[in-house]
């Protein structure tokens, strides 16, 4: 019987996606890699420094969720370590499955925090800024309704693609929401005066 890890393993999208792949076949660091963009989970989690994906493994195995099957080499690539999930691996990643979509996490995107401190642009810097954003978003769902099309004409289950649509979905959002401050940034409607900003920085109870 596999011993399982003696602390709590720390989940990352990573780990679980190293997890996922493993319960298909053992793998080897590069065939991990390739198969998140071949599947197109690279839209999601990010493998492009390999680095990080080394040191999860690293991590994983150490943990015991993976565990070493084979070490190979070949002519044409130089030695190459092969993993295979664990027991203990395959039930921790279903827990960090369940956890992950029952419970929304608090995170903090980059967006947000700078939507928070605009105020150190002026209105119509923040309309051009914005108006930048819109074309990128509307650049990245044409490119997400693309690659929908495409998954449905090959045949793919719906379940296969349920995390482009998601993103599709929070992308057409968000290009709505940004058009429309745009909108008010340009017509007048969203305004401010230093005034305004100077009495909401000296707080209540202050002169």
């Amino acid at each position: 019987m596999e011993p399982m890890a003696a602390s709590t393993p720390r989940s990352s999208p990573l780990a679980l996606t190293v997890l996922a792949l493993l319960h298909y076949q053992p793998l080897h660091p590069y065939g991990i890699q390739r198969l998140v963009k071949d599947w197109g989970k690279e839209q999601v989690v990010n493998v492009r420094q390999r680095a990080s994906l080394y040191r999860t493994i690293e991590r994983l195995n150490s943990d015991g969720l993976i565990a070493v099957r084979e070490t190979g080499r070949d002519q044409q690539y130089p030695e190459r370590t092969v993993y295979e999930v664990t027991d203990a691996g395959r039930e921790t990643a279903r827990a960090w499955l369940k956890e992950m979509l029952t419970a929304p996490k608090e995170e903090f995107p980059e967006f947000p925090a700078a939507l928070s401190n605009l105020l150190l642009l002026t209105s119509d810097e923040m309309a051009e800024v914005l108006e930048q954003r819109v074309g990128a978003l509307t650049q990245k769902l044409c490119g997400l309704e693309a690659a929908m099309a495409a998954e449905t004409e090959q045949g793919l289950p719906r379940i296969t693609r349920l995390e482009t649509e998601y993103l599709r979905a929070v992308t057409a959002a968000e290009l709505e929401w940004v058009r429309t401050v745009v909108e008010d940034l340009r017509g007048g409607r969203l305004s401010w005066s230093k005034e305004q900003l100077d009495a909401l920085a000296a707080g209540p109870g202050r002169d």
